[in-house]
């Protein structure tokens, strides 16, 4: 079974080096130093991962890119009772851009 780190390091080794963090304003590539609106960010790959005994332990990892191919990177996002609202909405909205362009 695929571990966390170990998709981080297959998503990293496909291209995607940058890490993605959830602001107010959007989510910002943290080395590249810009913040993207989520609907400005194509999902190119999903790794999910349940807690076996802990809902904590439950991620979502996604392999982004900015849709004019200049960042591409990783964003977990961490869900169970302590899930940070605003990267849940952000999630909501990369999510929801995704499904739109794939539809």
């Amino acid at each position: 079974m695929e571990t966390l780190r170990d998709a981080l390091r297959r998503f990293e080794r496909a291209g995607f080096r940058d890490a993605f963090r959830a602001e107010r304003e959007g989510l910002r590539a943290i080395a590249a130093k810009r913040t993207y609106a989520p609907e400005e960010l194509v999902i190119d790959e999903v790794a999910r991962f349940e807690g076996d005994t802990d809902p904590q332990d439950e991620a979502v990892l996604f392999a982004v890119r900015a849709d004019d191919g200049s960042v591409r990177g990783t964003l977990v996002a961490t869900y169970g009772p302590q899930g940070d609202a605003r990267l849940a909405e952000l999630v909501h909205r990369l999510e929801t851009a995704h499904r739109a362009r794939t539809a």
